[in-house]
């Protein structure tokens, strides 16, 4: 004779419920209620992890925007502490609807984070595409938005140590090359410019010399009005836009990887989401049937006269 198990696990209001099971159906369920567990603390701990980098983006962010001056305009496209806001905060919410329905058992909220991760997801792919087949376009919108950042050079801080750091690097100056900073009001070369920087570059398009200790910040001035030849010696001449790509070039495997690993990523927490939804609605689904023949039952036995004869005329 198999033991009886009374009290069994209730997936939809995540308790137990009491409930004779024989020991085989008992050994089941305890199988099942193993793989609904994987499924439902994968899912939250993938959730949890980009919650916590997305609440760091946002800390972040606003310490950058904390620290700035007032006095700058801010727009999304070149100023990185609102972009670090706005990122943050999409990846805040989404990663909030993952944690709260998987840790709850929330079909709605499962159902909204599988949509529009699903959402995410499709931009992504779509974003790739049009990337491939308009390459010329995206090159060109590109170099107009680099040479935008390069004119509001010096006006936020947070763009200024960007650039500089990109420029560092990729050992490289300005968009296309270094008389891209002519367009800047800082290095503008012009007879009217007061600036003590006139013709020159920032100090991040300097080589740097192996046996230099001390910073040389006055390194780019008048690199401007040199020829590309005798400027090479002392600064980098070729453009971001045009080292970028070939870094990743050069590196397209890598970029592959990662761009694959963060779709893959993807598609498994959308996966994770939908067997933990399918699996609730089929738990509450079957619990529905059960409470519906329980009711009938009762509801029978409930009208049965109390000296029925039952034998067959």
């Amino acid at each position: 004779m198999p033991q009886l198990e009374c009290r069994s696990w209730n997936v939809a209001a995540g308790r137990h419920t009491p409930g004779c099971r024989s020991g085989t159906s008992s050994m089941f369920l305890t199988d099942t209620m193993r793989g609904y567990r994987g499924v439902k603390y994968t899912l939250f701990f993938f959730c949890y992890c980009f919650w916590v980098v997305s609440a760091i983006l946002i800390a972040v962010g606003i310490y950058a925007k904390v620290a700035k001056e007032k006095d700058v305009v801010d727009t999304l496209t070149v100023d990185p502490a609102l972009l670090l806001i706005v990122v943050g905060l999409l990846m805040f919410l989404i990663t909030f609807l993952g944690c709260f329905g998987a840790l709850r058992n929330a079909t709605c909220l499962l159902k909204m984070f599988l949509t529009i991760l699903a959402v995410v997801l499709v931009l992504q792919v779509a974003a790739g595409a049009v990337t491939y087949v308009f390459t010329d376009l995206v090159m060109e919108r590109t170099e107009m938005l680099m040479m935008k950042a390069v004119v509001r050079y010096r006006e936020d801080r947070d763009l200024e140590n960007a650039i500089d750091f990109v420029q560092k690097k990729f050992r490289c100056c300005g968009v296309e090359n270094y008389k891209d900073w002519s367009r800047n009001v800082y290095f503008e070369c012009s007879e009217s410019n007061p600036s003590l920087e006139v013709c020159g570059v920032p100090f991040s398009c300097c080589v740097h010399l192996q046996n230099q200790t001390v910073l040389n910040t006055m390194c780019g001035y008048g690199m401007q009005q040199q020829q590309e030849a005798a400027a090479r010696q002392h600064i980098f001449t070729a453009g971001c836009l045009q080292r970028i790509v070939l870094w990743a070039q050069k590196n397209l495997l890598l970029v592959a990887g990662l761009t694959a690993g963060l779709l893959l990523l993807e598609v498994c927490m959308m996966g994770l989401a939908a067997a933990q939804a399918a699996w609730i609605h089929r738990v509450r689904r079957r619990q529905k049937v059960s409470e519906g023949r329980r009711a009938e039952e009762r509801k029978e036995r409930l009208w049965f006269p109390a000296f029925a004869d039952f034998t067959e005329e």
